[in-house]
């Protein structure tokens, strides 16, 4: 059966999210999400989903395609395959990175990085194509119909934990938290969140952000930690990024924001919690551990130079 490539059209939402979830079920995918992610990509970004469909138009591919504008180095592309696992082998993943590739190049990157999943026919399937394996990252879930959590606690005087709804009126706070916390974040390509009003649009008026699970830990009046929540109205809870400033580090104010996070996302209905870190990130994992959550899977970033 012919499989072809072509630009996402609206209509596709629905089966980019199910190959998603099919090939990559640690992550969190809507079809909301997806239209909302495709309308807001940044103009810099050059973004350009893809799909690979059969001749009866089934999409049984996917791939994230753009350029990385807000890293502080140029010419940075990124390329995510995945192909559902029941029409693996048909040349899909070939054909889609194929075009991303051509597209990135086009657009002036030299370096492309690309997520493959650590199984032994993934990382091969790379290697053959000029990919060479870079850090690693877990994805982690925790069961939370059966989890015991820790026991919530009193915050330490000083300490007050507020939902990102208390920052309706204005999330300036949470967007400078999170770009001091992002800044440092361990990984190949590094980010700098600059633009608050793209911050705004794609982050804080996210589809999956759950505003009245995310927590955020105020000391003294002053946004300190987070653990931002999303939620996909299916039971799934992910955790998007827990982080600490800097000057707040090393007083346990993530683990007490993620601690009372969870709770509320059980509290909430959620039966499922996930979450990812780097696999050179000690501190969090410790943390993700001592909640009880479990290694599912592992992705391994592969880097390929072109031009």
């Amino acid at each position: 059966m012919t499989v072809i490539v072509r630009d996402v059209t609206s209509e596709d939402a629905g089966g980019f999210a199910r190959v998603r979830r099919a090939a990559l079920p640690f992550m969190l995918a809507t079809a909301e999400q997806l239209t909302f992610d495709w309308a807001h990509a940044h103009p810099e970004s050059h973004y350009r989903p893809l799909v690979a469909v059969t001749e009866d138009g089934g999409i049984i591919g996917t791939a994230q395609v753009g350029i990385a504008h807000d890293a502080p180095e140029p010419g940075i592309g990124y390329v995510n395959v995945y192909v559902d696992p029941a029409h693996s082998g048909r040349g899909a993943g070939t054909l889609l990175l194929r075009a991303a590739e051509e597209h990135l190049a086009e657009r002036g990157a030299r370096t492309l990085y690309s997520w493959v999943l650590d199984a032994p026919e993934n990382r091969v399937w790379a290697e053959r194509r000029g990919y060479a394996p870079s850090r690693s990252a877990y994805f982690l879930r925790l069961d939370l119909t059966t989890a015991e959590l820790p026991p919530l606690q009193e915050p330490p005087a000083g300490v007050e934990l507020r939902t990102a709804e208390d920052f309706a009126a204005d999330p300036r706070p949470l967007f400078e938290l999170d770009a001091v916390t992002t800044a440092d974040e361990p990984g190949d390509v590094g980010a700098e969140l600059a633009d608050y009003a793209h911050w705004v649009a794609t982050t804080w008026e996210h589809p999956l952000l759950d505003r009245a699970l995310t927590t955020v830990a105020v000391v003294d009046g002053v946004p300190a930690a987070f653990s931002a929540a999303q939620t996909d109205g299916l039971g799934r809870y992910a955790t998007g990024m827990t982080g600490t400033s800097p000057a707040f580090r090393g007083r346990g104010l993530a683990k007490l924001a993620k601690n009372a996070s969870l709770h509320r996302a059980r509290a909430a209905g959620c039966t499922e919690a996930f979450t990812g870190n780097d696999a050179g990130n000690g501190p969090m994992l410790a943390i993700n551990r001592w909640f009880g959550y479990e290694i599912g899977a592992t992705e391994v970033r592969h880097v390929r130079t072109i031009g």
